[in-house]
C-alpha cells in the first residue's frame, strides 16, 4: 500500500511512471525508507516527497483503488478486461488474442 501512495506521491513531481518501473525492478525492497531512496535516485525533491508518503495524502485514493478492484473481483496484476471480459495474471500473447479474436466474431 505505501509503494502505491510513494507512486502517487512521484506523480505529483511528474515523475510517476519512472518511479512505477523502479518499484517493479525492485519489489523486495519497498520499506519506507527505500521509497525515499527511490526518489531521491529519480531526482525528486525529497523534502516534498517525504512529507508526501509521511503524510498518507494519497492513501484514500490507494484504498479506494483497492476496494474498486475487490468489488470487480480482481485478485492478481495484471488485471485486463477485453470488451467485458477479464483475463487474469500474466498471459502469453496468444490467451489475448484468442479473446480479442473471439470478441471481434461476435455480432
Amino acid at each position: 500500500m505505501k509503494a502505491s501512495e510513494a507512486a502517487h506521491c512521484a506523480g505529483d513531481q511528474s515523475k510517476y511512471w519512472e518511479y512505477h518501473d523502479v518499484l517493479f525492478a525492485n519489489q523486495r525492497a519497498l520499506d519506507v525508507d527505500q521509497l525515499k531512496k527511490y526518489a531521491a535516485d529519480l531526482g525528486l525533491n525529497a523534502s516534498t516527497f517525504g512529507s508526501c508518503l509521511d503524510s498518507g495524502k494519497h492513501a484514500g485514493r490507494v484504498q479506494a483503488g483497492l476496494q474498486e478492484a475487490t468489488r470487480l473481483g480482481l485478485s492478481s496484476t495484471p488485471s485486463i478486461f477485453i470488451n467485458g471480459r477479464l483475463v487474469m495474471g500474466a498471459q502469453p500473447f496468444e490467451a489475448f488474442q484468442a479473446v480479442i479474436d473471439d470478441e471481434l466474431r461476435r455480432p
